[in-house]
């Protein structure tokens, strides 16, 4: 992303928007979707020349300091995707209560340096993760703190820019995943109805009835085509479907975006379904500045179209519920280790990671609250070991003491004796390319992390 005001090809309009929200929707699909279409069968590149002036472009590079991931892989990007919608106007009746930007979904699509695959990694709102410290537009930064995932974008849209609101939001993805972000899309929920509605709807298959006052739904059972408020409500639905969690929302949301996707698809040779769809897309589309504007998207979409559909894997991040670790919190989740850090190093690494593969790691889990830690300094700096306890406390780990190693190490260390195979790799998966060693003199039942003085205390996820 460059530090920058406008994007390739013609100027897109600079951001200036102020939005508040708070919603549950798939507009973060029209994004992804958008550039699939285009791909698939080469819409003229005359239509994104008139719509071009449509994009917003919004400056983020100068807002996320210079402690970032290094990109692994040369010539791969990973790209996020983030919700945003407005509580203005006709939105209004989805709720007033909040005056901020917030984000309800949130995913990254990474495409790899071969261009032979790609996947869609979804991020559950209410993953329990830390927000680093953010500028929040008015001259005023936040701490660091563990909260939902979905409250970076809040944090830096508080003056209601989607550039500060974006920055946040890929700080806190990039501290917690380790990935590099290359660029951003925003998709403001306004445009939702009108891109579903171009597309004179989308046939969905409830197998029960819902009927959900909070997405202002009331659909029965059966396949069925949806448009306008009742698209919306699909998407929006949580409470009232299923087992009423947000993975079960990204879930539904998957299957619409997949069957948005296609439906755009089949409308390539109809231009008026077509040139309102695209109208509703790009009116609704925020990016950094290297993105906006016909020249990248359509290079994005021409980079896309050669992706078989069986190597596009729609993806969420491996997690279990926080009541595991902390039994007053029944609300959020928090990501399950090791599977979690083995996805995200995998796309760093560009090795391709398939539904398949994730499904069948994560049937092991083992929670961090399970697993019993002693922590030792071993930089023979003070304070050292009891830092590190504090996060791995914080992480949701049974910290039982904490001490001085018998002397200064050189790196940091894990240990664990017979039977703790999987915890202690649970827990080396939180701490920066470290593989835990089995000890038979270890104290049973006990993982033992020794702190070397190349492990800085941030670095513990």
């Amino acid at each position: 992303m460059r530090a920058a005001g406008r994007g390739n090809g013609p100027a897109g309009r600079t951001s200036g928007t102020r939005l508040t929200r708070r919603g549950r929707f798939v507009a973060w699909s029209a994004g992804v979707s958008a550039v699939l279409v285009l791909g698939a069968g080469g819409a003229g590149a005359w239509i994104w020349y008139d719509l071009n002036d449509n994009i917003t472009s919004a400056e983020v590079d100068d807002k996320l300091g210079g402690d970032r991931p290094q990109n692994l892989s040369p010539g791969s990007k990973n790209i996020m995707v983030v919700g945003s919608d407005s509580r203005d106007g006709a939105n209004a009746k989805y709720g007033k209560d909040l005056t901020t930007m917030q984000s309800d979904t949130l995913m990254v699509l990474h495409i790899p340096a071969d261009r032979k695959w790609a996947s869609v990694v979804s991020f559950p709102r209410d993953s329990w993760v830390e927000i680093p410290g953010c500028e929040k537009g008015d001259g005023t930064s936040s701490s660091s703190h563990h909260f939902k995932i979905n409250e970076a974008f809040a944090i830096g849209g508080s003056n209601g820019k989607v550039g500060e609101a974006a920055a946040c939001t890929i700080k806190t993805v990039e501290a917690n995943t380790g990935l590099r972000i290359d660029h951003f899309m925003t998709v403001d929920f306004s445009g939702f109805k009108g891109m579903v509605d171009a597309l004179e709807g989308i046939e969905v298959c409830p197998k029960q009835a819902i009927h959900d006052e909070k997405a202002h739904l009331d659909l029965e059972a059966g396949c069925q085509t949806v448009k306008g408020e009742k698209a919306l409500g699909y998407v929006r639905t949580r409470y009232s479907v299923g087992d009423g969690s947000d993975i079960g929302r990204i879930g539904r949301q998957q299957e619409f975006m997949d069957a948005l996707a296609k439906k755009a698809k089949s409308k390539l040779t109809s231009p008026d379904a077509m040139y309102g769809f695209l109208q509703s897309v790009t009116k609704s589309l925020t990016t950094d500045p290297d993105m906006a504007g016909i020249k990248p998207l359509y290079g994005l979409a021409d980079e896309l179209k050669g992706i078989p559909s069986d190597r596009l894997s729609f993806l969420t991040v491996p997690n279990y519920g926080r009541v595991a670790d902390q039994p007053t919190d029944k609300a959020n989740v928090v990501w399950q280790y090791p599977q979690a850090a083995d996805l995200f190093t995998s796309l760093a690494k560009d090795k391709e990671v398939t539904k398949a593969q994730l499904d069948a790691s994560k049937k092991n889990v083992v929670y961090a609250s399970s697993v019993r830690v002693q922590v030792l300094n071993g930089t023979g700096v003070s304070g050292r070991a009891a830092a590190v306890a504090e996060k791995l406390k914080k992480a949701g780990y049974t910290v039982i003491g904490t001490g001085n190693a018998p002397g200064t190490v050189a790196r940091t260390t894990v240990t664990y004796p017979s039977g703790l195979e999987s915890k202690a790799a649970v827990l080396a998966s939180r701490l920066p390319n470290l593989r835990p060693t089995a000890d038979g003199s270890a104290a049973a039942g006990v993982v033992t992390l020794v702190v070397g003085p190349e492990l800085k205390v941030e670095d513990v996820a």
